[in-house]
């Protein structure tokens, strides 16, 4: 028998000040059963760093991702169904980057495990042509951290200032530094 995905409800209050996007998204998360705590909330940091400001021009959603390998984490798609914005977790191997850069106007990639160093010196050189794709680290350490805030129903701040995301839940917060390995075009 097949394992089901966990639901979980989050209440996300959003202040990214270095975009100017605030605002509040009530979101469910079908955590797949081989998805730890840590990734599904790198998943929903992922969502709060690129939340668009109004949907006038559609939505970010959280993709089938791991359910789905025609799908990523999570995706902006414009009202017409165009990916604007391609976003994947962990450490995606330069085919699935380089398909989905052919696919969307621009991708993300959040790594956030200890190996992420030595993942990226092997997969840089590989997508060197594609010039819409962004890599960010997520310090192992602090994605660990995050996956301690982890629960079935959440109520979560996030803000974003200079760089560094804090994320409250309860009565704890995660300071996360973000290291851009790669800006896209």
């Amino acid at each position: 028998m097949a394992l089901k995905a966990t639901i979980h409800k989050v209440q996300l209050q959003l202040a990214d000040l270095d975009r100017n996007v605030y605002g509040e998204h009530s979101l469910t998360i079908a955590r797949h059963p081989s998805e730890t705590d840590d990734r599904m909330m790198v998943r929903l940091l992922a969502f709060a760093l690129n939340a668009p400001a109004n949907d006038h021009e559609g939505a970010l959603v959280l993709a089938k991702g791991l359910s789905d390998a025609d799908e990523p984490d999570l995706w902006h798609k414009d009202l017409t169904g165009e990916i604007q914005h391609w976003i994947e977790l962990g450490q995606p191997d330069d085919r699935r980057l380089l398909k989905a850069s052919s696919l969307a106007h621009r991708v993300s990639v959040y790594a956030y495990a200890h190996s992420a160093t030595v993942w990226w010196q092997a997969l840089e050189s590989k997508i060197e042509r594609a010039r819409n794709i962004d890599v960010w680290q997520i310090p192992w350490q602090h994605s660990a951290a995050l996956g301690l805030l982890a629960r079935r129903a959440m109520q979560l701040e996030i803000t974003v200032q200079e760089g560094i995301a804090w994320v409250h839940g309860g009565d704890t917060t995660v300071e996360i530094h973000l290291q851009r390995l790669r800006p896209g075009a």
